[in-house]
């Protein structure tokens, strides 16, 4: 994780913030900083997945499922993300961060990501996380069960979310993926 710094003190501050569901969207108040900015003195594109973990933590921490996660040695991993920019976000401007679950599949639980400066969208993510063990995948079934919340009834994962999964899936790790351009 690029932003550690800020990673350990998101850790102590959100358990000060009100706790939430694991299914309640989170807001976490940031502002861009030297080392968030490229050369064109906006947040570097590749910044905002670092950003963006940073408001996946906020979520477990408040939550409670950090403790669960961490009492059962499991590991959180993105599997896949994409991005879209609509605006750039430039040195020193405070901003938000929303996060929130918007679904889950066999495999992987999905969060859409937002980065929101005076009341807009300048950002906007998807990714597929899953939990790891030392055994392997942490099926969603468990971790729903041990984080102890109920699935709201009402949460349905966009059906393009499919389709991008199979889009753009590699195989899986035990299998070859031998490198060759199409």
């Amino acid at each position: 994780m690029h932003a550690l710094f800020r990673l350990l003190v998101l850790l102590t501050t959100a358990r000060k913030r009100p706790p939430v569901s694991i299914f309640d969207p989170v807001s976490t108040p940031m502002r861009a900083r030297l080392t968030d900015i490229d050369i064109a003195m906006h947040i570097n594109n590749g910044m905002y997945f670092s950003l963006f973990d940073l408001g996946r933590f906020e979520l477990m921490v408040r939550s409670g499922a950090w403790d669960v996660i961490r009492k059962n040695k499991w590991t959180p991993v993105v599997q896949a993300e994409t991005i879209t920019f609509r605006k750039s976000i430039v040195l020193n401007q405070r901003f938000t961060q929303e996060t929130r679950i918007i679904g889950m599949d066999e495999r992987c639980i999905y969060f859409e990501q937002r980065m929101v400066a005076d009341g807009e969208i300048y950002a906007q993510a998807t990714i597929a996380t899953r939990m790891v063990s030392k055994k392997g995948p942490v099926s969603n079934q468990e971790i729903i069960a041990t984080v102890g919340e109920d699935v709201p009834a009402d949460l349905v994962l966009p059906g393009w979310i499919e389709q991008w999964r199979e889009n753009t899936a590699l195989p899986g790790a035990r299998r070859p993926a031998p490198h060759q351009w199409v």
